[in-house]
């Protein structure tokens, strides 16, 4: 392996955590607060950024977007997580396994753990630490979703981030990315990263691995399957 340290960029949503329908509830009391008018339904949100969605959700009740929209729309994301913040704790859960492998890395000296997600950054560090799981990762080296709309450049803010911090070069050699959508695999690949993928969300292993991911689990669950995971796939 290189002497270099592994950047491990963890995805949240079906990966980490489920916090299934309160995602659309903070949709949907944002969109309330910035258009005036009731949601009717919401764009897809697998493996996507919380900008494109907002994008979309906006143009399909035929909103026209502007930048000074978008930002109102993610603060009211933020308010609105707050609102709902309670409900995470109680509607979701942190998926099997989840803890355990987040320990094990965090107890390694070559490894730094980060999230690349699409939720916009005080709603990453909100979920996280709504399961008492926000102590594991550096939040100052991640990447999210109002970073920029497409998933894929994200990778490299991450690696610059971490680049800057830590004084090391992370490049595709030495950064993962852990996510359980095509999306996730397609965003890795593109953005200059290896891809575990886990089949904890809607997507099955094969599925992930038509969609080319490095290696591909079926969940968690196995503590020293995963890290020798991460640390195979950071090895190339």
């Amino acid at each position: 392996m290189s002497s270099a340290r592994t950047l491990v960029l963890w995805d949240i949503d079906h990966t980490l955590v489920s916090i299934d329908g309160v995602g659309r509830d903070i949709y949907a009391e944002a969109f309330r607060v910035v258009t005036g008018q009731p949601m009717e339904r919401v764009a897809a949100m697998a493996g996507r950024t919380d900008w494109a969605i907002t994008v979309e959700t906006l143009r399909m009740h035929g909103v026209e977007v502007s930048d000074r929209l978008l930002d109102s729309f993610g603060t009211a994301l933020a308010e609105a997580f707050v609102v709902h913040e309670a409900a995470i704790s109680e509607r979701g859960r942190v998926l099997a396994g989840v803890r355990e492998v987040l320990d094990a890395l965090a107890g390694r000296a070559d490894v730094i753990q980060s999230v690349l997600t699409g939720n916009m950054e005080p709603l990453a560090i909100g979920k996280l630490r709504a399961f008492g799981l926000d102590h594991f990762v550096d939040f100052e080296v991640g990447a999210y979703g109002m970073d920029h709309e497409d998933r894929a450049v994200l990778v490299g803010m991450a690696q610059k981030r971490a680049t800057q911090k830590y004084g090391e070069s992370f490049t595709t050699r030495n950064t993962v990315l852990v996510g359980d959508t095509p999306n996730d695999v397609l965003a890795g690949h593109l953005g200059g990263a290896r891809v575990v993928a886990v089949a904890t969300g809607s997507s099955d292993v094969r599925a992930l691995q038509e969609a080319g991911a490095d290696l591909v689990l079926e969940d968690l669950t196995d503590t020293e399957a995963v890290v020798r995971a991460v640390l195979v796939a950071a090895d190339g």
